[in-house]
């Protein structure tokens, strides 16, 4: 398997802000070193769509992130999403028709605090993805 992750930004990536002026402009939370400390065993790639907080996400950058997988090789797509807006997004995609597995996953515990349900959520998506399910999944606490 061959899968591109799309990284947007959201509290499983330590993005959370209430005002668009004081977002940061990176995440402090590695999907990247995860994936690593996971071992993940099949090919991946990295890409980024958007960083921000899924409040302020736009229909131009859910278009954005339409077009990177549309026009992408790649059948699997793991995208992390802020949960707020994440069934728009997710509803949005799956109006498209695209023919790829599409897996969205979120944190409702900032991925920066020691509790944060971002490495669960993150392996669980990965598993949906590695059977090929078109889901939405988090951690309901």
């Amino acid at each position: 398997m061959y899968a591109t992750h799309h990284h947007n930004g959201g509290t499983i990536e330590g993005l959370e802000y209430d005002n668009p002026e004081n977002r940061s402009t990176s995440s402090t939370v590695s999907i990247s070193d995860f994936f690593e400390s996971a071992n993940i065993s099949f090919r991946y790639t990295i890409d980024t769509a958007f960083q921000k907080d899924s409040r302020f996400i736009t229909p131009e950058d859910r278009m954005e992130l339409a077009e990177k997988v549309a026009t992408s090789d790649c059948e699997y797509f793991l995208i992390t999403h802020g949960t707020l807006t994440m069934s728009e997004t997710a509803k949005f995609l799956g109006r498209l028709g695209l023919d790829k597995t599409i897996v969205l996953v979120g944190a409702l515990i900032l991925g920066t605090q020691k509790n944060t349900d971002a490495p669960f959520n993150l392996g669980y998506a990965l598993g949906l993805l590695n059977f090929g399910k078109r889901s939405i999944c988090g951690n309901e606490r």
